[in-house]
């Protein structure tokens, strides 16, 4: 069974730091594309990063420059570093097993944790 955990979420004040992270199981983690969503508090999901089995990413605009995904196929993790965070970027963060094909394509994802950002 896949499963997808996430951790690391919490109140920040903006201008600060969160790291999340999401321990897998269940599947080829290595073969795998994944990502990380978030969904707004109107109930809106983005894809704000995705990365590949070789480690090439993909940014969405709203986080360009401020967030890092990175994963370590030996651990099966993916991890989302959050840098110069803004009220803007409080939702709900998700990561999810998606399809090589498109990073857009959900295949399973995690429960969720919430990442607060406070002016």
């Amino acid at each position: 069974e896949v499963q997808l955990v996430e951790s690391g979420g919490g109140s920040v004040q903006a201008g600060g730091s969160l790291r999340l992270s999401c321990t897998t199981s269940g599947f080829r983690f290595g073969w795998n594309h994944m990502a990380w969503y978030r969904q707004t508090p109107d109930n809106e999901d983005e894809l704000i990063s995705c990365i590949g089995g070789g480690g090439m990413t993909y940014y969405s605009s709203s986080v360009k420059g401020r967030f890092t995904i990175s994963r370590d196929n030996t651990m099966a993790t993916v991890a989302l570093q959050m840098n110069s965070l803004k009220p803007e970027d409080t939702a709900v963060y998700y990561c999810a097993l998606v399809e090589n094909s498109s990073c857009y394509n959900i295949q399973k994802r995690g429960q969720g944790t919430q990442v607060t950002v406070f002016s």
